[in-house]
């Protein structure tokens, strides 16, 4: 007798997760640096914009999304031309998980890049650096504290999501059925034990992903001082 359940959740949802991260990592960087110096008379609405769905509730950017990559949305109708299916795959999945956890990553990033010292960064610029060579070697290891917490931030939310996955990828069993909508459904059928289970692997991804965030960052409180 097979003890544990399937486990094609846990595979799901990494990899939705880990690819989610890597997306919501060049976008958020890439935007944070952006609004970094960006001071023109849209910076207000553009930051909402960017950190909208942090606030509003996941089934409402599902919802959004739906409409968006819908048979009859605008991207949708775009792709429907290539053969392309977003709704009900994976990729789905990656999309709602991306747009969720994309404002942790961002707020984490424009943090870190807005307490740099702008002094270096405007001498190594004096010094004839181009800004891709300011960014990828002034800037961007100074922020790496910081960028990192955002990415854990990112995965652990893209871990958790469920409401906009539900909406945009739905609950195929195999295909886009997640550790969240494994618990959700566990817990509805009255399979708590099954439940449990994977709340404890989620608890465990988690707080592995936490401590080693610990671990590698220089700035710890925690880390012991030469």
């Amino acid at each position: 007798m097979n003890l544990l359940p399937n486990l094609a959740p846990l595979w799901i949802s990494i990899k939705v997760s880990v690819i989610a991260t890597l997306i919501t990592f060049c976008l958020g960087v890439g935007s944070a640096y952006a609004m970094t110096y960006y001071r023109g008379r849209w910076r207000s609405l553009i930051n909402c914009l960017l950190l909208i769905p942090l606030v509003l509730p996941p089934t409402v950017v599902g919802f959004f999304l739906l409409l968006l990559f819908g048979k009859n949305g605008a991207i949708g109708q775009l792709i429907s031309h290539f053969s392309i299916q977003i709704i009900f795959t994976w990729y789905g999945a990656v999309i709602a998980a991306t747009v969720i956890a994309f404002p942790l990553m961002y707020r984490a990033s424009l943090g870190a890049f807005t307490q740099i010292d702008q002094l270096l960064l405007d001498a190594a610029r004096v010094e004839g650096a181009s800004e891709l060579q300011v960014f990828s070697y002034i800037a961007f290891p100074l922020a790496l504290p910081g960028i990192l917490s955002g990415m854990v931030l990112a995965f652990s939310r893209a871990l958790g999501e469920f409401g906009a996955t539900l909406m945009l990828a739905g609950n195929i069993p195999e295909q886009t059925q997640t550790m969240p909508m494994a618990i959700y459904f566990a817990v509805e059928a009255g399979e708590f034990k099954e439940a449990g289970f994977w709340v404890f692997l989620i608890i465990c991804i988690s707080l592995t992903a936490v401590f080693t965030l610990d671990y590698l960052n220089p700035t710890s409180s925690n880390r012991p001082r030469n």
